[in-house]
């Protein structure tokens, strides 16, 4: 069945698995659930310093809203201007953000000088001339993964987002941003895996991904998923995050060759864009990820799981558990750490703050990151520009404008939190390109090492 434009369609990652019995489940298996520390609990109850950054949304179809929520739930920001092209989109987001400036061209967003950022949110193929733009205008930029459908308009993207000196522009990896993933990320590269075998990940929901409405040019226009000439499908469009991700957090080196196929199983409405893909993903050092995806089953959700020699650990719902090979060496935190038994298996508890057994030791640790990947990421960017306007102006108060190269080297020293770059944002979005005509041939695609750089 299809669904009407004002359901989400599955597309909010909101509605996985979320916990609960799963951390039961997965100590069961032996399962060493990895948690970060505590300190950070309640980033949401920060107070921002200075001026509140003024905001806008570009593109307010399920994720523009979603990302409109998160907005919503910063401090520092002021939602200050929403725009889409469809008037009933921006009518229906007009109640997250009453005060705001309702508009269906962006330009009159960009032209207004007190909106300093803006979140471009629209069809992937759309991004190109608004981001372009929205520098131009000298503004903060925001924009979804991937950048775009074509090498060529993500490298123009990338390009002008590198020449943007005193301007954030953040790419919509958002678990670049994680802090859950900023605390995997050195456990894994400590070698705590040891040598890195394989990598695999999944996105199963059962779902038509197709939108109706009474307008039938509204109808094709929001369904630009389901047509090769725009949309790069499963791979494209959410598999980007964990191809990215692998690269990131467990391989650490660059993809050299990509091999997909997809087929059309289910969902046969007239698309063109297959409903089940899978992919195999070659690395430099030699191990392989995995990938596959499909809308025609739900079974087992998403996750990603990373084998090593010494032991394995599956990220899922935002939570890591860690899985010990009988013969791997003790970390030496193993003394300290609490144990369970489950089965044959002892499950110990990887938690900052909780390697020495204290009276309270029963108690059940909850993660320290409350909120989703999103919200961090959009912490992330709002944060980074108000430090880097900020910083601008003390340079150019300090040593006047127009020598931008200096201003480069200045801002470098600023300690900007956490994001995905252009860099990042380009490198993933040609794999996301070239892992999706994989797909669509049938083939093995190898990966040039240029294609991933920028000039």
């Amino acid at each position: 069945m299809s669904k009407p434009e004002n359901e989400p369609a599955g597309y909010n990652r909101r509605d996985f698995l979320r916990g609960g019995s799963l951390a039961t489940l997965m100590t069961m298996f032996g399962g060493v659930e990895l948690l970060a520390q505590s300190e950070t609990n309640a980033p949401a109850e920060t107070k921002p310093a200075g001026p509140k950054v003024k905001c806008a949304v570009i593109g307010l179809g399920p994720q523009g809203r979603e990302i409109l929520d998160q907005l919503g739930r910063l401090p520092r920001v002021e939602v200050a201007a929403l725009c889409d092209t469809y008037p009933a989109m921006v009518k229906r987001s007009a109640e997250k953000a009453p005060d705001a400036l309702k508009t269906g061209d962006y330009q009159t967003i960009l032209s207004n000088k007190d909106i300093k950022a803006v979140v471009v949110a629209t069809a992937t193929h759309e991004h190109r001339d608004i981001v372009l733009a929205a520098l131009q205008a000298g503004k903060h930029v925001y924009c979804e993964a991937p950048l775009a459908n074509t090498v060529e308009d993500a490298r123009a993207i990338a390009l002008a987002a590198k020449n943007a000196v005193g301007q954030v522009f953040q790419a919509g990896l958002q678990m670049r941003a994680d802090p859950q993933r900023h605390f995997l990320l050195p456990f894994i590269r400590s070698g705590a895996l040891g040598v890195p075998v394989m990598a695999r990940s999944q996105w199963h929901n059962k779902q038509s991904w197709r939108f109706t409405s009474p307008n039938s040019d509204r109808e094709k226009a929001i369904n630009w998923r389901l047509r090769r000439d725009t949309s790069l499908g499963l791979a494209g469009e959410l598999g980007i995050h964990q191809l990215d991700q692998a690269g990131w957090i467990f391989f650490n080196d660059a993809p050299v060759s990509v091999t997909g196929s997809g087929q059309l199983i289910h969902w046969k409405d007239g698309r063109d864009v297959p409903d089940t893909v899978q992919l195999i993903v070659e690395y430099a050092s030699g191990p392989r990820l995995i990938f596959d995806a499909t809308l025609a089953n739900s079974f087992d959700s998403e996750y990603e799981i990373y084998n090593g020699t010494h032991a394995t650990v599956m990220i899922r719902d935002r939570k890591a558990w860690m899985f010990k090979e009988v013969d791997s060496p003790l970390l030496g935190w193993e003394v300290y750490a609490n144990k369970d038994m489950f089965y044959t298996e002892t499950g110990i508890a990887l938690v900052a703050n909780a390697s020495k057994q204290t009276d309270d030791s029963e108690k059940k640790i909850e993660a320290p990151y409350p909120f989703s990947a999103l919200y961090y990421a959009l912490d992330a960017f709002t944060g980074n520009a108000a430090d880097v306007a900020a910083g601008v102006d003390d340079f150019n108060n300090t040593f006047g404008g127009g020598d931008k190269a200096a201003l480069a080297n200045y801002l470098s020293t600023l300690k900007l939190r956490p994001a995905a770059g252009y860099q990042d944002g380009y490198a993933a979005t040609v794999l996301a390109i070239k892992a999706n005509e994989a797909i669509n041939q049938g083939t093995r695609i190898e990966l040039k090492k240029e294609w991933l750089e920028l000039a």
